[in-house]
């Protein structure tokens, strides 16, 4: 009798079929990494003009309480060339903006869609909306975590330096959500994580103690530092974000205050990384604050590959849980 034998990459992307994503704590180092290896086949894919036909027939509903621009472009793009169709939801257009309770839209929504993604300013509402939703949910930016930008990340790494495992990443500002995924993305990829923060701006506790956690599993490190000069000495990877997000306006004067002049990317705290190390940013940046025009201008700068890997982690990301 003839044996019919199934590679473990399919059974490993069957396993990832229906989930939601809303942080990058339910994923494991394999999942992680079939991620960014499908995202590696999609990419090459495009580059000879082929598209794909994962989602032909299906519709993903983006529902967006925020401003964006890489985010919805690069989700709709990912959609429409997986050749599926995709339809934008502003939160005043849904009767959310009504007091329709969450639970409600989810299962209204599960009814007419194929998946949910969601940018939002509260976290436990994309969390709630994933647990009253039959279709996957996809964390596309809240307040704790943003999975999608990480997962570009750590492909952007492993593009320009070929590996993850034992590279020493830098993130330097704000603990915000991208720090927060980041420092969960790296330590299950088994990179040595540092952050260095003002007192005060530190990442949440319990993402912390999660990450150590993570890091501990994978032989990994995880630092946390208020002195970024000592942080960045030998790193492979520098990363910052911006010192004021939104809905942070009213800090603004306190903020700059807290980081600058000393945890902004510049062209001397670059000099004191590895001499191949790449400079990140997930954009938008404010040039000159978090990081010099010069730096992101310059020969290190990998921002705009990183920012084009939205897109192809994203394109994985729907073919993978849809």
């Amino acid at each position: 009798m003839q044996v019919q034998t199934i590679s473990l990459r399919y059974v490993r992307k069957m396993e990832l079929k229906g989930r939601h994503l809303l942080s990058l704590k339910d994923f494991t180092r394999e999942e992680i990494q079939l991620i960014l290896d499908t995202s590696s086949d999609l990419k090459r894919q495009r580059y000879r003009g082929e598209l794909g036909t994962s989602l032909l027939g299906r519709s993903v509903g983006m529902v967006f309480e925020r401003p964006s621009t890489r985010t919805r472009v690069s989700f709709e793009v990912a959609v429409n060339e997986l050749s599926g169709d995709s339809l934008f939801l502003s939160s005043q257009e849904l009767q959310l903006s009504r007091g329709e309770p969450i639970a409600d839209t989810a299962r209204v929504l599960s009814r007419y869609l194929h998946g949910i993604v969601i940018r939002a300013t509260n976290h436990e509402h994309v969390v709630e909306l994933a647990e009253y939703s039959d279709v996957p949910v996809i964390n596309a930016l809240t307040p704790m975590y943003h999975p999608c930008q990480a997962l570009a990340d750590l492909l952007t790494i492993r593009e320009k330096l070929h590996e993850l495992e034992g590279l020493k990443l830098v993130y330097i500002g704000d603990g915000n959500n991208v720090c927060q995924s980041l420092m969960i993305g790296g330590a299950t990829m088994g990179l040595e994580v540092t952050v260095a923060t003002p007192p005060g701006y530190e990442p949440n506790p319990e993402v912390t103690a999660f990450a150590r956690e993570r890091a501990e599993e994978n032989m990994a490190q995880l630092e946390l530092t208020n002195d970024p000069k000592a942080a960045v000495e030998e790193a492979d990877v520098l990363y910052t974000d911006v010192f004021v997000s939104m809905g942070q306006d009213e800090e603004r004067k306190k903020r700059l205050a807290a980081f600058l002049p000393d945890y902004q990317i510049n062209e001397a705290l670059v000099e004191l990384a590895a001499p191949h190390s790449i400079v990140m940013h997930c954009l938008p940046a404010h040039r000159d604050e978090e990081i010099t025009d010069a730096v992101i201008e310059g020969p290190h700068s990998v921002v705009w590959d990183q920012a084009e890997n939205r897109l192809h982690t994203e394109k994985a990301i729907l073919a993978l849980l849809l």
